[in-house]
């Protein structure tokens, strides 16, 4: 693993090293979900309408509650309503709107990998004590809480980009 040759450099290895940890933790997750048929996307979708509202999430509601940003959630949906994973209504309220909901494969789906994923998360941060954690979390969100509107919406700032 590369070291730190002096402060100029630390924010930069500390960032290299946040996307190589998050390539390996999301690459486990992915290796566990395939092992069940789903992939990273359709498993976000899915924890997305389990905390949905009663009743269904557009598609923008879901869009706005992915971990990971997908650039078309409407495929993406699409894909999963031609799997049986999810299945689309007209509001009752507002024909307009078009609820998405988890069918019961789908469901049985995402109670199968709660537990497997729970277990896998825990054994990730396995290595760290609960204070390490926390400390770890509130930084995360620190960071999370510093991001521009632009960021948070997936859009490019301008101005150097190192990487």
């Amino acid at each position: 693993m590369p070291t730190t040759t002096g402060p100029a450099t630390l924010p930069r290895e500390t960032y290299r090293n946040l996307i190589r940890v998050h390539e390996r933790l999301t690459g486990e997750l992915a290796a566990l979900l395939r092992k069940h048929g789903a992939s990273t996307a359709q498993y976000n979708v899915m924890r997305v309408l389990h905390g949905a509202p009663t009743g269904g999430a557009p598609c923008q509601y879901i869009g706005a509650n992915l971990l990971t940003k997908v650039p078309d959630v409407t495929r993406l949906i699409d894909r999963m309503v031609a799997a049986d994973l999810v299945r689309r209504e007209r509001s009752k309220k507002d024909r307009r709107i078009v609820l998405v909901n988890l069918t019961s494969k789908g469901r049985e789906i995402f109670h199968k990998l709660k537990g497997p994923v729970e277990e896998l998360h825990d054994g990730q941060l396995a290595h760290l004590d609960d204070g390490q954690i926390n400390a770890l979390n509130e930084t995360l969100l620190g960071m999370l809480h510093q991001a521009t509107p632009e960021a948070d919406a997936g859009q490019e700032r301008s101005g150097p980009k190192e990487s």
